[in-house]
């Protein structure tokens, strides 16, 4: 690793938080001209993940920074018109077709090295092109089925043939149907001027570590790089070229960059109140989530239920800037259930019953019923604030 300039900026803890929040759009008027697509242009990547609890991760990411947008408006923002792909990139992501060039050294790593175990049979790869050339966008079930009669991880021919073409890029994930992807070839997919692998494998990487830096406003090496899940020497390849700024800041120990647009301007504005999915790009990353708002974060879905401790989908409260508590919801009917809420102090009830209110609204509830409280002497005002 080369030896890094020393970094001139200086700023405070606060300062960096501040702008990290801005950045991420929980500070400020929302943008609700640009809606929920200017929210994934903003972001660079939208986290798709297999659990539902008031709604799917992808749909929560919009609502807690423009509100109670439709559903099915979120919905048709992504996948309607070309505007956003699936890719592989923090994880599976929903992101902005503009991106598609910027991903040219993933799709080129991709071909290059064989990809997972699964065998895959003379022309079953070419026989799933030919179907999507001629049918249209088809489902893997629709290509021929999506698994074997074996194990869950049984894949079908067709849908590793069709995986394989999406790792590769000749074919794209256009929506999701039921959860389901659903494929088309990308030459029919993706508009004409962004269909190219042009980019260089250095250009692409020192864009998406550019993106990250103006996505996050200020982060490490870590932070910026974890964001598209690049390789720390593909950081350090290219960070001096990205035109990120380096900074320092107060409490990190570890040095920093930002995207200089964040420096010019002090954050101010109102601080949103609301639930944020375990999976938003305002805190996926453990170790920056404790840095930046000192609070410990752990999607508990995976643990064995004895050994929760927060709940299976425990979601964050944002209020003020600061992380105060959280909650594990579910839904009974047209009754939001707080399975369990953890408030860090006194002054999180009142912001928590604003955001399980509006959550409540917003996925079609009626009322809240608070069942366990970490701290039960806060039960009966959180319950009071809540009526």
């Amino acid at each position: 690793m080369t030896s890094l300039p020393r970094p001139a900026i200086e700023l405070s803890a606060d300062e960096a938080r501040r702008i990290a929040l801005r950045a991420q759009g929980f500070l400020g008027a929302p943008d609700r001209r640009s809606g929920v697509r200017g929210v994934l242009r903003h972001l660079g990547a939208v986290q798709l993940d297999t659990i539902s609890v008031l709604a799917r991760s992808h749909e929560l990411i919009p609502y807690a920074r423009l509100g109670a947008v439709g559903r099915d408006t979120v919905e048709a923002a992504y996948w309607t018109e070309t505007h956003a792909f699936e890719y592989w990139s923090h994880a599976a992501c929903i992101l902005p077709v503009e991106e598609w060039p910027h991903f040219a050294f993933r799709r080129r790593a991709y071909r290059s090295r064989p990809h997972w175990h699964h065998d895959l049979p003379d022309g079953a790869y070419d026989q799933v092109i030919k179907q999507l050339r001629a049918e249209g966008p088809l489902t893997a079930t629709e290509l021929g089925g999506a698994k074997n009669k074996g194990e869950w991880w049984d894949w079908s021919e067709s849908k590793i043939a069709v995986e394989r073409a999406l790792m590769y890029g000749e074919v794209v994930c256009t929506e999701r149907r039921s959860w389901k992807r659903v494929y088309d070839l990308a030459e029919r997919a993706i508009p004409d001027a962004l269909l190219h692998d042009d980019l260089s494998d250095p250009e692409c990487l020192r864009r998406l570590v550019r993106l990250a830096g103006e996505a996050l406003g200020v982060g490490t090496r870590a932070d910026i790089a974890d964001y598209h899940r690049l390789k720390g020497e593909q950081f350090d390849a290219v960070v001096a070229d990205s035109g990120l700024v380096p900074v320092t800041v107060q409490g990190w120990d570890k040095p920093a960059w930002a995207d200089p647009k964040a420096l010019e301007t002090t954050p101010r504005g109102r601080h949103r109140t609301t639930l944020l999915s375990p999976f938003d790009s305002l805190i996926w990353e453990r170790a920056r989530t404790e840095r930046i708002f000192g609070f410990t974060h752990r999607l508990e879905a995976y643990v064995p239920k004895p050994k929760r401790i927060h709940g299976y989908f425990a979601m964050p409260l944002l209020a003020g800037g600061r992380l105060l508590g959280r909650v594990d919801p579910a839904r009974e009917g047209a009754t939001l259930v707080a399975k369990q809420v953890t408030l860090d102090t006194p002054k999180a009830v009142e912001p928590m019953a604003q955001a399980l209110m509006e959550a409540a609204s917003w996925v079609g509830c009626d009322s809240v019923r608070v069942e366990r409280v970490n701290r039960p002497e806060l039960t009966t005002a959180l319950v009071r604030a809540l009526t």
